[in-house]
Order: structure tokens, then sequence, then C-alpha cells
């Protein structure tokens, strides 16, 4: 296998520059897109992670009593686990 086999071919529309300025230009052009979308790409990302503002008292009692009743649950599992299991091993020890 040689390395020509793994070279990607060469692309179809490459522009033909005739001098250095015409060079600089597209390098400035190609810059200026880039920072463009940059600054885009950070607004974005801004948006993206925004904190919520403060929550309103309905939103904040929305949330407590979802983490009450999360532990409220939590703790009706644990019980009947615990009343359940403790019945099978006082079995194993008579």
């Amino acid at each position: 296998m040689t390395t020509s086999d793994n070279q990607l071919p060469p692309p179809t529309s490459q522009p033909s520059y005739r001098s250095l300025v015409a060079i600089q230009d597209r390098k400035e052009q190609l810059r200026r897109e880039i920072q463009k979308d940059d600054r885009e790409i950070k607004t974005l990302w801004k948006t993206l992670f925004k904190k919520d503002e403060t929550p309103t008292k309905g939103l904040r009692m929305a949330g407590l009593m979802n983490t009450g009743a999360g532990v409220l649950d939590g703790l009706i599992l644990g019980w009947k686990l615990y009343r359940k299991y403790k019945g099978f091993n006082s079995k194993k020890k008579k």
C-alpha cells in the first residue's frame, strides 16, 4: 500500500491567486468570516448555558414539593424493603 492511496483527492475548485495582494485580501476576508462565526458561536453558547432568573415563589414551592415527594418515596421504599428482608432474615435464624 502506498501513501498515495491514503491521500484525499484535490479540491475541485481552488482559487488561483496571481499576486501577494490577492492572497492577503483572501486571508483578511477569511479572518473576518472566522471572527464573525466565532462571535455567533459565543452568543449561542452563552444562551445555551444561561442560568434562569431567580425563581418565583410558585416555582420555588413546586421544587420543594417535588424534592419532598422524592424523599418520601425513598423512605417508603426503604421501609418496605426493610420489612420484607427483616422477615426473611429472621426465618433463617430460627
